[in-house]
């Protein structure tokens, strides 16, 4: 925070903001700045997103910015879909203009929003279309399972892919919260130890586990090397670091890691020297070009699932998403798949 700022509290810059539009925007557009200034404020205030709760727009640089669209793209508020391309694009230039007049008031840093860059919207884009195919998933499960047996990386990645969850749903789970006898995994909401999910008591399920998971997370929690502790609310975390319960940004650098071709022993796409390259560093990994995020291996779990024959209903219940957003945001099957899927159950006199 710079010495030269004015502190101002989230809410009070949003007030300032809109009573400052007030008479240059259409009620319409402004009823539109309102509700998509409301969600970062809200995001900014709230101590379950991001690093916790900032209270003063001073705080606000880049890397927020960054982080609130992370939050946007990849979990968002209960009941709210997760923005695609186009959304993110209205959220981030509302985000922009707010940002500008800001500045005016030594709220934020000079320049700050022409720092911002716009999403990129193809034509006829309503969806990221990237997703983590499962032959690439299955090549890094292999090689996790030949050279990171049973650790930390190798469980998070294979119950993320196995079971269709979202990031906080991983990071939520508690070491009772796996029965291997049954073979399962109970996802619950705990908002007042830290770990709420994101559709609260109704995204709790229990999931199934294949025998050969469960022997795998046996193993990881039978591990020497495992961090066996507890975290800040006493609970004992299924995941685990050397500081107990990993933050969800750990989490999300361990996918951006391991879908990295270059980690696994592939040539990278981008013609780029492993030895050399900054994004193999801790700090850097979000911004390789060939790395996915959370949000595409999720998608690519629901879609393989879905290519395997799983029934929606079934995907559904288990990622804990509507089937309504799971067709429209998660499964990104080709017209071709799709019909191959339903020829099982098109009866032949028919």
């Amino acid at each position: 925070m710079s010495d030269d700022l004015d502190p101002i509290t989230p809410e009070a810059a949003l007030d300032y903001y809109l009573d400052a539009r007030r008479y240059d925007l259409a009620d319409d557009t402004l009823s539109t700045h309102r509700y998509r200034l409301e969600s970062f404020v809200r995001w900014l205030v709230s101590e379950e997103h991001g690093d916790g709760e900032v209270t003063n727009m001073n705080d606000v640089d880049l890397r927020t910015v960054h982080a609130y669209r992370v939050f946007k793209r990849e979990e968002n508020f209960e009941g709210e879909e997760s923005c695609n391309a186009v959304t993110m694009q209205g959220q981030v230039s509302t985000l922009r203009v707010f940002l500008e007049y800001l500045e005016g008031i030594d709220a934020v840093p000079d320049e700050l929003h022409e720092r911002i860059k716009l999403p990129k919207v193809h034509d006829g884009e309503e969806v990221d279309e990237r997703l983590l195919d499962a032959e690439q998933a299955n090549a890094i499960l292999d090689h996790l399972h030949q050279w990171g047996y049973a650790s930390a990386h190798h469980v998070a990645f294979l119950v993320f892919w196995r079971t269709s969850c979202r990031l906080g749903d991983l990071r939520a789970l508690d070491v009772k919260d796996f029965d291997a006898e049954e073979g399962a995994l109970c996802f619950r909401h705990r908002p007042a130890n830290g770990t709420p999910l994101k559709n609260k008591k109704r995204g709790e399920r229990d999931a199934s586990l294949k025998p050969h998971v469960v022997g795998v997370v046996e193993d990881y929690l039978a591990n020497p090397n495992r961090h066996d502790v507890r975290d800040d609310h006493s609970r004992y975390p299924l995941l685990t670091t050397q500081h107990g319960r990993p933050a969800k940004g750990t989490l999300r650098n361990w996918v951006y890691q391991w879908t990295q071709p270059c980690r696994i022993g592939e040539d990278c796409p981008e013609g780029r020297d492993p030895e050399n390259c900054e994004n193999r560093y801790h700090d850097k990994l979000a911004g390789c070009p060939v790395s996915l995020s959370p949000h595409p291996v999720r998608a690519g779990s629901i879609t393989a699932h879905r290519d395997a024959g799983t029934p929606r209903e079934v995907v559904s219940d288990r990622g804990d998403v509507s089937e309504k957003i799971l067709e429209q945001h998660y499964d990104q099957a080709s017209e071709r798949q799709r019909m191959r899927r339903r020829r099982d159950f098109i009866p032949d006199n028919l």
